[in-house]
């Protein structure tokens, strides 16, 4: 794991930039290694990740981070990127990967309260997908906008939301 966060570090190759993204992504799937990789910097090494220009690289750095987003003290320092991570879905093609992605994470981190007042700018997004998205990307809204009705301070911003 520190070998691949390294190599995430010391290139530029978008290519292997996606191929370290995927295998840190896998690797989280255990919660021994969400912990190592927190430890090693991955979340913020990877979180920078998210600024990168080429679309397949955001992607993969969003998926990592979804799955290293079941730890709680993950989410704690991964809440950093939420504001980043629904700009990259407001502007990412309708129904693509990224989009996808990006709702993915967006959906762990709104399970709790903690970080919802972090996604209140993109509430009228969210509806404006819910209307034009296909299947797939409107299950995915829907998830973050129930777990965004679950709190009672998200109520009036949900209802106040120009569509």
């Amino acid at each position: 794991l520190q070998k691949l966060i390294h190599l995430l570090q010391a290139t530029d190759d978008p290519l292997i930039q996606e191929q370290a993204l995927i295998t840190l992504s896998n690797s989280a799937a255990f919660s021994v290694n969400q912990d190592i990789i927190r430890n090693l910097d991955g979340l913020s090494i990877i979180g920078g990740m998210l600024s990168d220009c080429v679309p397949k690289v955001k992607e993969k750095a969003l998926n990592a981070l979804n799955n290293l987003s079941m730890n709680i003290k993950n989410q704690e320092e991964i809440q950093v990127y939420i504001t980043q991570v629904c700009r990259n879905v407001e502007s990412a093609p309708l129904n693509s990967d990224l989009q996808l992605a990006g709702l993915r994470l967006l959906t762990n981190m709104s399970v709790t309260g903690d970080y919802h007042h972090k996604m209140i700018n993109s509430i009228p997004c969210f509806l404006h997908l819910l209307s034009e998205g296909t299947e797939r990307t409107q299950i995915q809204v829907l998830k973050v906008l129930v777990n965004l009705s679950a709190n009672p301070a998200m109520t009036r911003h949900l209802l106040r939301a120009q569509v």
